[in-house]
């Protein structure tokens, strides 16, 4: 069964370019919690367990998955992509290819703490995609936050001006809108 993943008030004035999110639930405890430890603290086991609960949520999957790219610098630090491990892992539960399509040419500040606005302008121009036209229609890029769609928003354009007709975003979790 698929979780309906209602709209926000921002979604509805103005439409996302992707075509489906999916997601396992909101980021709150204790989902929060395993992604954040999976992040930040190396437990990569925590991957098996998160794709195997997102792998179940999808039911109409993409052609190709891709991830979220980190920039040299960061992935030095941490070690790892966090988002490249998801999409491997649930490439391989759905027995889909997984290609990494984008490069990170800009490092950014971490847009942990930056609003909508300063997410948008953080990572203009932060990404290229590395090989043109593609030979499908419908791909998905998996990460493991979605916030405020800053980062799916740019990676969504690249391939969709490379020739792709329609792209979903699989996340772990969401953040939730904040109540008014």
């Amino acid at each position: 069964m698929v979780a309906e993943v209602v709209a926000c008030g921002e979604c509805l004035k103005h439409p996302p370019i992707w075509h489906r999110v999916y997601c396992v639930g909101d980021y709150q405890p204790p989902l929060s919690s395993y992604v954040y430890r999976f992040k930040y603290q190396g437990q990569f086991w925590q991957t098996g367990k998160l794709s195997s609960l997102l792998a179940t949520r999808i039911d109409q999957p993409a052609q190709l998955l891709t991830s979220v790219p980190m920039h040299w610098r960061r992935y030095w630090r941490r070690g790892y992509n966090q988002s490249e491990m998801l999409a491997s892992s649930l490439a391989s539960r759905l027995e889909l290819p997984y290609q990494s399509l984008f490069r990170r040419v800009r490092a950014t500040p971490p847009q942990a703490g930056l609003n909508r606005a300063h997410r948008k302008d953080n990572l203009r121009g932060a990404f290229s995609i590395k090989s043109r036209p593609l030979a499908v229609e419908h791909v998905a890029i998996v990460d493991d936050v979605l916030t405020t769609g800053s980062t799916v928003y740019h990676l969504c354009k690249l391939l969709l001006d490379a020739g792709v007709k329609t792209v979903d975003i699989y996340c772990i979790c969401r953040t939730p809108e904040p109540a008014s």
